[in-house]
């Protein structure tokens, strides 16, 4: 059976300016053996030019920038799917504006169809301007529901989901959110994989470290879902959750291994028990959305 992998990024492949254990040999395996994959991301900030940029200073040259999708590009995707000709009101960096340009979507500060939030910094007059907008009647959409993103250093920042909830306050009204765990993310990544690999793919995978956006949009999409645990979630807080994973790894480099031997490692098995469901610590991660 022929797999094609959709990997998340941050938490699985590296952690700030370090590649995780076996992040390498991972990509070196799926490159030597002609496995089909795409990076995905919920930041909006960057494009994917940029990411490869970054993967290349990571220790991982020769990956395409046809190899990433991130929520800005998946955002430009929708809205130029649904609703041809429209225009928008950005408040982001650059990433999302290069996405809305690919699509021929204009950033138009005068009467917007829609006002689309991803990571940035906007300022208040900003935040101001795209409030009239939303009263004035444009829709408010959201890259991804990230309330806040990671940044070097172990320190955070606030996400696009932070941005949009403050003009949903402001406005009272709904933002839609795109990006993981949205299906539509999913549907069209798991699309460019198979055109990149001319549809010869049998089976595709998301691996992730994030239950809430990464294992849940991928169960919801009907995909199988690989949980690595160097990333957001430890296998005790598995059990808080109502979905699981199809399996769960300690990282990529059981993977690169299995890749490299031909033969399966042993599932990870959770114990579902009350007491781990007592332990499980609250998260501050995104919150959920249901799949489109």
């Amino acid at each position: 059976m022929r797999r094609g992998y959709l990997i998340d990024m941050d938490g699985v492949m590296y952690r700030g300016k370090d590649l995780l254990p076996g992040a390498g040999e991972f990509v070196e395996q799926m490159q030597r053996q002609g496995i089909p994959f795409l990076f995905l991301t919920n930041n909006s900030a960057p494009t994917a030019e940029d990411l490869a940029v970054k993967m290349k200073h990571l220790g991982l040259p020769g990956i395409s920038p046809k190899q990433f999708y991130t929520s800005a590009m998946n955002t430009a995707d929708f809205l130029a799917q649904n609703h041809t000709g429209c225009t928008a009101y950005l408040l982001g960096d650059e990433g999302l504006a290069a996405a809305m340009n690919a699509q021929g979507i204009p950033n138009d500060a005068i009467k917007p169809d829609y006002v689309v939030v991803g990571e940035g910094n906007p300022s208040m007059e900003r935040l101001a301007k795209a409030h009239q907008f939303i009263e004035n009647g444009a829709l408010l959409v959201a890259t991804n529901p990230d309330n806040w993103c990671p940044m070097a250093g172990g320190t955070s920042r606030p996400g696009a989901g932070s941005t949009a909830s403050f003009l949903e306050a402001s406005t009272g009204r709904p933002a839609y959110y795109l990006g993981k765990p949205n299906g539509f993310m999913f549907q069209c990544a798991r699309a460019r994989l198979l055109r990149q690999a001319c549809r010869n793919v049998d089976q595709v995978v998301m691996i992730g470290d994030t239950m809430e956006t990464d294992i849940r949009g991928a169960n919801e999409s009907g995909l199988m879902s690989y949980l690595v645990l160097t990333g957001s979630t430890t296998l005790e807080e598995v059990s808080a959750y109502v979905y699981r994973p199809t399996r769960i790894l300690q990282g990529v480099a059981d993977l690169a291994q299995e890749m490299e031997t031909g033969k399966e490692r042993p599932l990870v098995v959770i114990q579902g028990g009350a007491s781990l469901r007592k332990t499980a610590p609250r998260l501050n991660l995104p919150r959920p959305m249901l799949a489109s």
